[in-house]
């Protein structure tokens, strides 16, 4: 297993498509709750360590936030990248995640990743996702 130890820096700039879960459509009030607009934000984090978040878009399926994340790695195994909806009462509602594995980033040699989570059909974190890792020593 390999392992990162160094400076990550991370660009996050926008997710696409997002789709409400029924969990998130649970206060809609209405006919028509496939045109209900998420209050999204992306949460950070290394590990089981939070790095950070963006701040929460309103009224969007389609967010850009254009955020840069920089932070010291020590034995990094995977970044993941959760999105939730900002609800308005009780807890916020997990949407979607991406989780990419240092290892992959490493042999690949990309500063540049994409991916999607299949299991909520949203397009996640695409297209210009910037991260770059510079190991120490």
């Amino acid at each position: 297993m390999v392992v990162f130890n160094g400076l990550l820096k991370i660009k996050i700039c926008e997710a696409v498509s997002l789709k409400p879960t029924a969990w998130s459509l649970r206060h809609a009030v209405g006919p028509r709750p496939q045109t209900f607009l998420l209050d999204p934000y992306i949460a950070l984090n290394v590990d089981d360590s939070r790095i950070g978040q963006t701040a929460t878009k309103q009224k969007t399926n389609s967010p850009a936030w254009h955020d840069e994340f920089v932070t010291d790695v020590c034995n990094g195994r995977k970044i993941e990248l959760a999105v939730f909806h900002d609800a308005p009462i009780g807890y916020d509602d997990f949407v979607a995640n991406c989780t990419i594995q240092f290892e992959e980033l490493l042999q690949n040699g990309s500063r540049h990743f994409e991916d999607w989570s299949e299991d909520t059909a949203a397009e996640v974190i695409g297209p210009c996702k910037e991260i770059s890792c510079t190991r120490d020593g």
